[in-house]
């Protein structure tokens, strides 16, 4: 009784430190974690890993730093596999504040395999125009993008030789904390029928399900979950798989708090009842 007193009476600090260790620890040592692969991230993966030799990946940046823990794992997890399996990504921006986010990442996993800037992968940066642009793109890429993030003519680079529209791009992947994956379906898929994939943070992912229940997109990565799975699937665990295990740990305590607070709760309201004499 005396510890279902203690506990009932601790102090708050020390459930925030206890929290912050079960979330620091899985994040630091990124301990092996079961995750079970959904079909919509399977099909994501498929989508990528079927394309043909050389295929040209086009990836579009819709988010920005508060969405990065969930979608940035996945942004590296995918370009490990188009890095993987020799393909060529294409990098360009919706999001301004997202522009950044994918250099890095790009930078980052370019460098794990040895790939060159130009050769094997571009980075074309921000440009404003939204719908116009996506639109503009399945005529020639080069009205909007001319250049690179960097201000250098396209031309220069052998990874854009033969890439003007959409009929060149093997597959479109949008990483999406908003509305943009919603649009990139209805004008650059259903106007120019491009393959596209979508990957969205946790709280936009239900507002995607019926596209691909209806076969508008090919693959769905859902918020931290579905990161952690193409992780998985790449062979590749990182922050994902690790940010899952923190969660899941961080919920587990947190469900052994409130099953010892009511538990505190009750005894005491028992003792409290039987010095009145009400309960015996």
């Amino acid at each position: 009784m005396n510890i279902i007193k203690k506990l009932a009476n601790i102090d708050r600090r020390i459930i925030f430190i206890v929290i912050a260790i079960v979330v620091i620890i899985p994040l630091i040592f990124k301990p092996k974690f079961p995750i079970v692969v959904s079909e919509p991230v399977q099909k994501a993966y498929d989508a990528v890993n079927n394309l043909p030799e050389g295929a040209n990946v086009m990836i579009s940046i819709d988010y920005d730093a508060a969405s990065m823990p969930e979608l940035q794992p996945y942004l590296e997890a995918l370009l490990s596999h188009c890095f993987m399996k020799d393909f060529h990504p294409i990098l360009i921006v919706q999001w301004q504040l997202g522009a950044p986010l994918g250099t890095q990442a790009l930078e980052k996993i370019a460098a794990e395999y040895n790939k060159e800037y130009g050769i094997d992968y571009i980075n074309l940066g921000y440009r404003p125009g939204y719908v116009a642009q996506m639109v503009g793109i399945g005529r020639e890429i080069r009205t909007y993008f001319n250049s690179d993030y960097k201000g250098d003519l396209i031309e220069k680079y052998p990874v854009m030789n033969n890439i003007h529209n959409y009929d060149d791009i093997d597959l479109l992947i949008g990483l999406e904390a908003g509305a943009t994956g919603q649009v990139w379906v209805q004008y650059a898929g259903a106007r120019f029928d491009q393959r596209i994939v979508l990957a969205l943070t946790a709280v936009s992912a239900p507002d995607a399900y019926f596209f691909f229940q209806s076969g508008q997109i090919e693959g769905l990565v859902g918020g931290m979950k579905g990161a952690a799975e193409y992780e998985i699937l790449v062979d590749k665990p990182d922050m994902a798989v690790a940010g899952m295990a923190a969660q899941s740990f961080a919920h587990m305590l947190i469900i052994l708090f409130i099953v010892f607070g009511n538990i505190a709760y009750f005894v005491d309201k028992r003792k409290k009842n039987k010095a009145k004499g009400g309960i015996k």
